[in-house]
Order: structure tokens, then C-alpha cells, then sequence
């Protein structure tokens, strides 16, 4: 018997909700680099790093890989010079993408081993508990 390891919330990973999750993260961390920015901060993904683990470990894994790649469009777009516009990119801003992408994927898969983790840990206490 398999047990989903969705326990964190009892959000399932594909469900809207769990979806719903994801944008908030997005959202706050698009928030928060916006005040960082306007003090003049600029470091491109930073923000991102804790939305896409918290969306993650709280909605599980498809949620924690569309707020991962929900970023990239966003970071281009708003934070990138010429802000509010899509340009093109150099080779520094392809590789910043790809050691975004690269992070948040190990990110995303040690959510996913913890989020196992608890449900086997679950499964076992709850077994233990029906023995005499």
C-alpha cells in the first residue's frame, strides 16, 4: 500500500489548490523583489529560492516546479534592464537561467523526498499503533 505523501496542509499536487499555492508564492516573491529593488538590490532569483522550496514542501512537487518556472518569464520581463519588457538575452543572462533552473530542480526534488519521507514516516507510526 502506497501512501501519497501529501500531508503538509492535505493539499494533493495536482489539485487547484495546490496550484493556488504556487501563485501566492509567486506572487509574494515578486512583491518582495520589488522592494529590494527599489533599494536598489538587484539580485535577480533571490527571492525566488524560498517561494519555490515553501511551494514545494506546502503543495508538493508540480507546484514547486511552476513556481520554478513561472520565475524565468517574470525575472525577464520586470526585473531585467529595460524593465517591463522582454529583450534579448546575453550569454551571463542565459546562464543565470540555467543555474536558476539547475538549483531549483534540486530544490524541488529534496522537497519531494521529504514530503515521502513524512508520509513513510506516517505510515509507520500509524502501523506501529495497530500493533498489540
Amino acid at each position: 500500500m502506497r501512501v501519497e505523501p501529501n500531508y503538509i496542509f492535505r493539499l494533493r499536487p495536482w489539485s487547484p489548490p495546490a496550484f493556488l499555492v504556487a501563485l501566492l508564492a509567486v506572487g509574494a516573491a515578486t512583491a518582495t523583489r520589488m522592494i529590494l529593488a527599489s533599494w536598489g538590490l538587484h539580485f535577480y532569483f533571490a527571492t525566488f529560492f524560498p517561494a519555490v522550496l515553501a511551494a514545494g514542501l506546502i503543495a508538493g512537487t508540480p507546484a514547486g516546479a511552476f513556481t520554478a518556472v513561472l520565475a524565468i518569464p517574470i525575472v525577464w520581463w520586470a526585473f531585467m534592464p529595460p524593465v517591463f519588457e522582454f529583450n534579448l538575452l546575453g550569454p551571463a543572462d542565459y546562464d543565470q537561467f540555467a543555474l536558476y533552473l539547475l538549483c531549483r530542480s534540486l530544490v524541488v526534488w529534496l522537497s519531494h523526498l521529504y514530503r515521502e519521507a513524512l508520509a513513510t514516516r506516517r505510515r509507520l507510526e500509524f502501523s506501529e499503533r495497530l500493533r498489540p
